[in-house]
Formats: structure tokens, C-alpha cells, sequence
């Protein structure tokens, strides 16, 4: 895993901000987490995806590394 891997990714999630996404996280011991969210913010390492709450209505801000997607502990999906 490589700086120029690292900034292709941040560089795809940029093109992306406010698109709909679907994500499965690998939250380790078998457990993953299948969301739908909108990639709200980037930032140098991280960024963040807004989940909105169907049932109340409420919003929740989850933070993801960029290197969680080259590790393929996250992926997402463009919906």
C-alpha cells in the first residue's frame, strides 16, 4: 500500500461527495455492518458518510480511513 494508492482513493471518494452510498464494514469476529449513507465530508485521512435513521429520523456522522478501503475492511457500493 503506497502514498499514490492512498491519494487515488481519497481522489474517487472527492468525485463522489454527496452521492448515495451502500456500505459493508468488517467490524472483525464475524460482525458486519451493512449501511446506506451519503459521503457528507473528506478530510487528509478520513471521511464521513451521513446516515439517516428511517425510523426516527435521526442523523449519525460514521468516520472511515481511506487505507480501510484498500484493506477492503470497508466497502462501498455507489447507489
Amino acid at each position: 500500500m503506497s502514498q499514490t494508492d492512498i491519494k487515488r482513493v481519497k481522489i474517487s471518494v472527492d468525485k463522489n461527495i454527496g452521492s448515495k452510498v451502500k456500505i459493508r464494514a468488517n467490524r472483525g469476529r464475524h460482525k458486519i455492518d451493512v449501511t446506506e449513507g451519503i459521503i457528507s465530508e473528506t478530510y487528509p485521512s478520513i471521511f464521513l458518510v451521513e446516515i439517516i435513521n428511517k425510523l426516527d429520523d435521526t442523523r449519525q456522522k460514521i468516520s472511515f480511513s481511506y487505507t480501510d478501503i484498500l484493506t477492503k475492511d470497508v466497502q462501498m457500493q455507489l447507489m
